[in-house]
């Protein structure tokens, strides 16, 4: 083990009884928090049944949610092989068991082989004790999870692993590269990367990824594709709140953006009083991007004086209830797809602050125009390709948003414009799934 590596090991292991003090704090409010948290030690149950497994690692929601049609292609062509999901944050693990739940043919992930647990901290014992657990033949990281220890065992146990849609930003470049010993060795010895674009190909590349481990194959979430049964959700939640007028989903956000939402949908309500019926009744689903953030955003909507209820309450609350409502607080994990589904048009979070963005995929693969601010280093290359074909409308400050917002309620035929050009941008760019696909037979062979 390098020096870097030691030291790096070294802080983990002292952060370790503090991260264990914040797990039992939240437990002791949200008692799911601590669920299966063993497994973040390398503990918990082994993969009974298979010989080996594929072991797919997406740290929270937003990769979950990328890596749908990746888990359910993996299924229906490795029948023999265990599929084991891991993520790093209880609303990722939460979504991955329901995903779990419905790509297996038998309604039950763990006896279809889908396997749902934490991912192990970044500690060689622990990730030791995950490796014998799963005993996968191949680890599929999504996006952009690079952890020293993760990386250097699975090299140490011969497993490879495929970073799948690729990205890595000039500043993250920058950043990793300051500790060279942390990741070159293991980079170059059993890493295969699948980026997103050229660009983050060459970052990887400058990296320590060996060229011939590399390839661009696009961005993955551009091949999750809208069933049926979710624009049938979508219907559903239409029919409910708003069948008769204008409903606007403000999703993913963050602290100071749900006040920048509840600024803009007043502005909308009252331009509608003066005269556009669907805007002065207009529906405000917000939705904000973290669970222990449900209670202080129900504060801030107290405080609004706006008629509001939780989507939690809303079989109680009655259809009359419903119908009343300025705003529904969107405080359930997994639903805000639906909600996307029935919108007239989104506005995407993350982005008028700086956290990078969220995605903007998920609204424009239902054909709903969107808006966003400028930060969306996260999906740098996915919002400039749904801004320039008018796709989405990006802000650069709260004013614009609400400026953005009421031309777009006020133009029906330029939301179709945009729904027609969001749909011919993804599908324009599907095609990573095939490519990846390719890239892990060849690996698992």
């Amino acid at each position: 083990m390098s020096g870097s590596r030691a030291l790096y090991s070294l802080l983990v292991l002292l952060a370790l009884p503090w991260l264990s003090l914040v797990v039992w704090w939240r437990s002791l409010r949200e008692r799911h928090y601590a669920q299966g948290w063993a497994a973040r030690f390398g503990a918990g149950a082994a993969l009974a049944g298979y010989q080996r497994s594929i072991w797919l690692h997406a740290v929270s929601v937003g990769e979950v949610q990328a890596a749908a049609p990746l888990l359910s292609a993996l299924h229906a062509q490795f029948p023999t092989m265990a599929l084991s999901i891991t993520s790093a944050t209880p609303a990722g693990r939460e979504r991955a068991r329901a995903l779990a739940i419905t790509t297996s043919s038998t309604g039950t992930g763990a006896s279809a082989g889908i396997d749902v647990r934490y991912a192990p901290y970044d500690l060689g014992l622990c990730v030791r004790g995950s490796l014998r657990r799963l005993r996968p033949k191949l680890l599929v990281i999504m996006e952009t999870e690079l952890w020293p220890n993760l990386l250097a065992e699975c090299a140490a146990a011969r497993v490879p692993v495929l970073i799948a849609s690729a990205r890595l930003s000039e500043r993250s470049l920058q950043r990793l590269r300051r500790f060279p010993g942390l990741f070159q060795p293991a980079l170059r010895a059993t890493v295969t990367v699948a980026a997103q674009s050229a660009a983050d190909a060459q970052r990887f590349a400058a990296l320590g990824v060996p060229a011939a481990r590399l390839s661009v194959c696009g961005n993955i979430k551009f091949d999750r594709t809208p069933g049926m049964q979710l624009r049938a959700a979508g219907a559903a939640l239409r029919a409910c709140f708003a069948p008769a007028r204008l409903l606007w989903v403000a999703g993913s956000t963050h602290e100071g953006e749900e006040q920048a939402a509840l600024n803009a949908h007043r502005a909308l309500r009252a331009a509608g009083a003066m005269g556009a019926a669907r805007c002065a009744e207009a529906l405000l689903v917000l939705a904000p991007r973290h669970r222990p953030r449900f209670d202080a955003v129900a504060q801030l909507l107290d405080a609004s004086g706006l008629p509001w209820l939780r989507y939690s309450d809303a079989a109680a609350a009655g259809a009359e209830q419903c119908g009343r409502a300025a705003v529904v607080l969107l405080d359930t994990i997994g639903d805000l797809e639906s909600f996307y589904a029935a919108a007239d048009m989104a506005f995407v979070g993350g982005s008028l602050v700086p956290v990078g963005g969220h995605n903007l995929l998920e609204p424009a693969a239902l054909g709903v125009p969107s808006i966003c601010g400028p930060h969306m280093s996260a999906a740098a290359q996915v919002a400039k390709e749904l801004s320039a074909s008018g796709a989405t409308r990006m802000v650069a400050a709260p004013e614009q948003f609400t400026a953005a917002l009421l031309e777009l309620a006020a133009d029906e035929t330029r939301r179709r414009a945009m729904s027609a050009a969001a749909l011919a941008v993804v599908a324009a760019n599907r095609g990573a799934l095939e490519s990846l696909l390719l890239l892990i037979k060849a690996q698992l062979a």
